[in-house]
């Protein structure tokens, strides 16, 4: 059972790190969410870009923080909005960074040797 909430702008960061901005069209008791007129906010250092997704429907385990936007302080930012084509070459360039720092602390262990898990033999909870 869902209710109908009049349009307010909300900020969603789900488990996956990924940040939704849009207008909070309907939430139930499960934390499900429907966001119309929604962005994917990609933020990298100082800067961000936005990816529009239309209406995004998030189901509620996937929730991590869902909190409202004051409209009056939104555009009250320092950070510095570019183009969706420079962020994601920016998200890029700073996951190649860490994915190469990670492969230097992996090998900096096995030489002394000690060894971590893989992450992919972890369980995701």
């Amino acid at each position: 059972r869902s209710f109908f909430l009049p349009p307010e702008k909300h900020l969603v960061l789900l488990r996956d790190g990924r940040t939704l901005i849009g207008f909070l069209r309907s939430i139930d008791q499960f934390a499900n969410l429907v966001l119309h007129q929604t962005v994917e906010r990609i933020h990298v250092g100082k800067k961000y870009g936005d990816i529009p997704r239309g209406i995004f429907v998030v189901r509620g385990e996937n929730v991590v923080l869902l909190g409202e936007i004051d409209l009056e302080k939104e555009s009250d930012t320092p950070l510095q909005q570019v183009s969706i084509e420079e962020i994601l070459e920016e998200q890029r360039v700073e996951q190649q960074t860490r994915l190469e720092a990670e492969k230097l602390k992996v090998q900096a262990l096995k030489d002394r040797g000690l060894s971590l898990p893989r992450a992919d033999t972890l369980d995701e909870y």
